[in-house]
């Protein structure tokens, strides 16, 4: 009698089957995750080399200027109007923060308005103009920049593995700035939270793992290059319930009213009083640039060299309780000097130069206020004009507890950041990162709906091809009579 034949392994284990048939196991969700911790592994290892690169041109800058305090009346507007003319063309996506670019790319579904704003060659320049920026004193950080790259990086990673589809595609855009921010300042929780309440503004639970995924492996690549560290160092300070908390409220109204105020005057709008000086700038943009050059080479020579930079070692001097910090009228002046930067309309962002302004009306405050720890005002003014400025208060908190690893001062921390957030809204009613967005897809949308009317059937644009006008620079962005007139068939 012949023996059966065996039975095979898929029938006689239903439950093995059922186990290698779940999602977990898909080919496809490999490649994601493949795609996904290789862009975070890319994402810290730029924001590390971004991070040293930008230490080694501001001591050059440094260097120039123990040769004389009169030289960046020269050569701080020369670059200035050399990187506003560079940027006019096709790496007009290079310009300001980086953050708005990557807002926009998220909202606009069409792959070559991403691909314009995030391409490979404009994340590289976007790194290159913000060093030479540096180099020559310019007041900007380099935080939102990290996010414009990490959202570069993770868009080609991701359509290097084949994702084509417009969701997983912005998926890898919010992971990559939310490596980028984590990266760029350690805050790992404040990557996270920047993604959902600043870059989607939204939470969706199927971002919640690519965003944890991609800044975990980004954390542990940075933890094991430079180590583990607290941006500020770790500030040993508390605040007491009762007359204390009077800081709160000083520091939430007072610096989120400032926070507004920079805001409001970084937007430019085409109504106000402002509008003379933002049509000044869409008329003659080199020039203007050299203008503000020249403004900040000026507040720099008043300030005896303090507004130069991120601010990072002035604000660690005051959150640090040092002996030596640059004065009492930093704060302004720094405010002052971070506006004729951002007006430039060069690469550069406003993290940091935003919570060198806050530490120094932080410390202002103090001085009122005798018998409070001048540190924890010092926090609070932090974070409660890096509210104001940004409007997210959530966010603000997390990096100000994750930037001076304090545990102590949460609650305050939290009350200040609303108050500042509710106190510029005065001023700013939309977030200025949101705001600057908005221009952005407004000004894409009118142009598609030229282009339409008028019967246009370009080529899809290559990856660096000049944007077109934008509002957010300053720039007018209907076609004139004329050019409507040239384009019709």
């Amino acid at each position: 009698m012949s023996e059966s034949p065996a039975p095979s392994p898929k029938a006689s284990n239903p439950r093995l089957r059922a186990v290698l048939g779940h999602e977990f196991f898909a080919p496809y969700q490999w490649k994601r995750r493949i795609a996904l911790w290789s862009g975070a592994v890319l994402v810290a290892l730029s924001a590390i080399f971004f991070a040293k690169a930008s230490e080694f041109a501001y001591a050059i800058f440094n260097k120039i200027v123990a040769h004389g305090i009169w030289i960046p009346l020269i050569l701080t507007p020369t670059v200035f109007g050399l990187l506003c003319w560079v940027t006019q063309g096709r790496l007009r996506a290079a310009r300001g923060s980086g953050i708005p670019q990557v807002i926009a790319t998220i909202h606009v579904d069409d792959e070559g308005f991403r691909s314009r704003m995030l391409a490979l060659p404009i994340a590289a320049s976007k790194m290159a103009l913000t060093l030479l920026a540096l180099m020559v004193g310019a007041s900007i950080g380099r935080e939102g920049p990290t996010v414009h790259v990490g959202a570069g990086l993770m868009h080609w990673l991701g359509k290097r593995f084949g994702f084509t589809d417009r969701t997983a595609l912005s998926r890898f855009i919010l992971a990559g700035g939310a490596a980028g921010i984590a990266a760029a300042f350690n805050t790992p929780l404040a990557g996270v939270v920047f993604a959902i309440e600043e870059l989607a503004g939204t939470f969706e639970h199927r971002f919640s793992g690519l965003l944890l995924t991609s800044v975990f492996v980004g954390g542990v690549v940075s933890m094991g290059i430079i180590g583990n560290y607290a941006y500020f160092g770790t500030v040993q300070t508390s605040l007491p319930l009762g007359y204390a908390w009077l800081a709160v409220l000083q520091c939430g109204i007072i610096c989120g009213l400032c926070g507004g105020l920079f805001a409001r005057l970084i937007l430019l709008s085409r109504r106000g009083p402002l509008a003379a000086l933002g049509r000044l700038r869409e008329r003659f943009p080199v020039l203007f640039a050299i203008g503000c050059g020249f403004a900040l080479a000026a507040i720099g020579v008043l300030s005896h060299n303090a507004v130069y930079g991120t601010g990072y070692a002035q604000a660690r001097a005051f959150v640090q309780d040092m002996p030596d910090t640059p004065g009492q009228s930093f704060g302004i002046l720094k405010l002052l000097a971070n506006v004729v930067s951002y007006w430039a309309g060069i690469p550069g962002g406003i993290f940091s130069p935003a919570l060198a302004v806050g530490a120094g009306l932080g410390h202002n405050i103090a001085t009122f206020l005798p018998h409070i720890p001048e540190a924890a005002v010092v926090l609070l003014g932090m974070s409660a004009y890096l509210s104001g400025v940004t409007g997210a208060p959530l966010t603000s908190a997390v990096i100000a507890m994750e930037l001076t690893n304090n545990q102590d001062m949460v609650i305050p921390i939290m009350a200040a950041c609303l108050l500042g957030r509710a106190a510029a809204s005065i001023f700013s009613p939309t977030p200025v990162y949101k705001d600057f967005a908005e221009r952005m897809i407004q000004d894409f949308e009118r142009q598609q709906a030229a282009r339409n009317e008028a019967g246009k059937n370009a080529e899809p644009p290559s990856p660096v091809e000049d944007i077109g006008n934008t509002s957010t620079y300053g720039e007018p962005v209907v076609p004139t009579h004329t050019e409507t007139k040239e384009t019709k068939p």
